[in-house]
């Protein structure tokens, strides 16, 4: 089972430099979010009269299918923002990023793993319930379940022609980051502030 936590205010304020679409999903009996402190950021956030352009709520935003039928709903809203902050399980955040590919995505909460039956995920994206969300700094693509070596600090020097080198059939996880941040206008990811010593604690307990 997955459990999400929402990032600090004061590690979410960065990102209120252009117009912020606000996008959470309520959804699923797989993953715990945290609701009643969700509404309380938000109101918080609103009262710093920050660019938050609206909100969009979803459920089941792993989904792919449905998610992408439900965004064309938004497709105004979500065309004006400059950027969508996403309050959703590392998987929804991947799978949201993956649909729209011309957006940047930032990632609003920490996903952390909690014992017991995580149910049925329909969506080809994995979440490593690190507790340290990075999908933020790296356009919305894990570097931990993307990357077979689950590097922070970019691609290793197996990499070729977009492969890995632990799998020719695999696309080099940072090569797709790198990929997809020029394609958002974003020429290098943060990775000055991706790498880190890992704080395993918070994905086992």
């Amino acid at each position: 089972m997955l459990i999400t936590q929402l990032k600090k205010k004061e590690e979410l304020l960065p990102f209120f430099k252009e117009n912020i679409l606000l996008i959470a999903c309520f959804g699923c009996k797989e993953v715990h979010f945290p609701s009643k402190e969700y509404e309380l950021l938000k109101a918080e956030l609103k009262t710093l009269n920050l660019n938050i352009s609206g909100e969009i709520v979803l459920d089941y935003l792993c989904n792919e299918d449905y998610t992408a039928k439900r965004l064309e709903l938004y497709r105004n809203e979500i065309t004006k923002a400059g950027t969508l902050l996403v309050f959703a399980c590392g998987v929804g955040v991947q799978t949201l990023a993956a649909l729209l590919p011309d957006k940047t995505i930032l990632a609003g909460c920490d996903t952390f793993y909690v014992p017991g039956f995580s149910g049925f995920t329909p969506t080809s994206y994995d979440c490593e319930q690190c507790g340290e969300c990075k999908l933020g700094l790296t356009a919305g693509i894990c570097p931990l379940t993307a990357c077979s070596k689950g590097l922070l600090n970019g691609p290793c020097g197996g990499t070729k022609n977009g492969k890995c080198e632990v799998s020719k059939n695999m696309d080099c996880g940072w090569e797709k980051i790198l990929l997809k941040s020029k394609a958002i206008g974003e020429p290098n990811p943060r990775i000055k502030e991706i790498v880190s010593i890992r704080d395993y604690k918070k994905s086992f307990s």
